[in-house]
């Protein structure tokens, strides 16, 4: 980088910080969010600076088509691609409330089309299997973990979620917990018996990491202090282990699962969109395109006319004479 495209990108850099500051402080996104928009927008501002740009108000629709256009020649997913643009239009709409820019060029922008994936999801037997798994002899670990599982699976929580529960916020005698998820909302979800069960057998041993630390988190750190994201994905990996899972555990796939088997049971949309906290019903729909998809297995394997026949019971075609 030239010294000229240096201190462009430095000029560009400041509105950045001061957009993630707002993010934390005012929408309290989660870091996670908050690092993937610093790495986009930077990758924005490395581009403008080594074509001479140090102001965004002189970022418009015609330089921003020819740097998606760039992302494309690096083979960057259409997904990767529309993220890159909503970081942006996020950035100029923070922008415009601070009077430091004047319109939003990536407002009129769209990404390239990509196929939308189906999410992972865990079968009822599979993890019924895992859950039900004979206990060895536990400890404060394992307690912790096992409800952890149960905690996710039951209420369909996101990871945010799970590592932000305070104890005020769990009542196992109404069964019942408040989550705060993304942009800060609160909503009230049910938890399950077998939770309970978990959450109260971890509950009686939490004391024994808590001491006399002032934290009020639900998950504890062997230390004391809360339990962190990354750990978190770490020890249901390792659980998945123990209990012989035929793939690696994350926390999202125990929420895919939640919902995907309550709107196989159940039916209703709205009430899943409720328990998952999603705003747009779009995005809760595409657990319907996964309980077509057994559907879909049930009947191939199931309807007289949709079963492969094998080849002794293959019947000959009558010729035409």
């Amino acid at each position: 980088m030239t010294a000229e495209s240096a201190a462009n990108f430095a000029a560009l850099v400041v509105a950045i910080e001061d957009f993630l500051l707002y993010l934390q402080r005012e929408k309290r996104s989660s870091p996670h969010t908050c690092s993937n928009y610093q790495r986009d927008l930077r990758r924005l501002a490395n581009y403008l600076a080594d074509h001479g740009v140090s102001d965004w108000n002189e970022l418009d629709l015609h330089c921003l088509r020819r740097f998606t256009a760039s992302l494309a020649r690096q083979h960057l997913s259409g997904r990767s691609i529309a993220r890159q643009l909503s970081a942006t239009r996020r950035l100029f709409v923070f922008l415009i409330r601070e009077g430091r820019a004047r319109d939003n060029p990536a407002l009129d922008l769209r990404a390239p089309k990509h196929p939308r994936r189906l999410p992972a999801v865990i079968d009822v037997d599979s993890l019924s299997h895992m859950l039900d798994a004979p206990r060895a002899a536990e400890g404060p670990h394992e307690v912790r973990d096992r409800a952890i599982v149960e905690l996710f699976y039951s209420s369909g929580l996101r990871l945010a979620e799970l590592v932000g529960l305070d104890l005020p916020q769990l009542d196992l005698d109404a069964g019942e917990v408040m989550v705060t998820g993304k942009g800060n909302k609160r909503r009230l979800l049910p938890v399950g018996r077998a939770a309970r069960a978990a959450l109260a057998e971890w509950l009686a041993l939490r004391p024994q990491w808590a001491g006399n630390a002032d934290c009020q988190a639900v998950f504890l750190s062997q230390r004391g202090g809360r339990l962190q994201a990354r750990s978190v994905q770490q020890r249901l990996a390792l659980w998945g282990t123990t209990v012989g899972a035929d793939r690696r555990l994350h926390p999202h796939l125990f929420r895919h699962s939640f919902a995907s088997h309550l709107l196989e049971s159940s039916s209703d949309l709205r009430a899943v969109q409720e328990l998952l906290g999603h705003s747009d019903i779009s995005t809760t729909q595409i657990y319907t395109h996964l309980d077509f998809q057994h559907l879909a297995q049930v009947y191939d394997r199931a309807h007289p006319r949709a079963r492969r026949q094998s080849g002794s019971d293959q019947k000959p075609q009558a010729r035409d004479e």
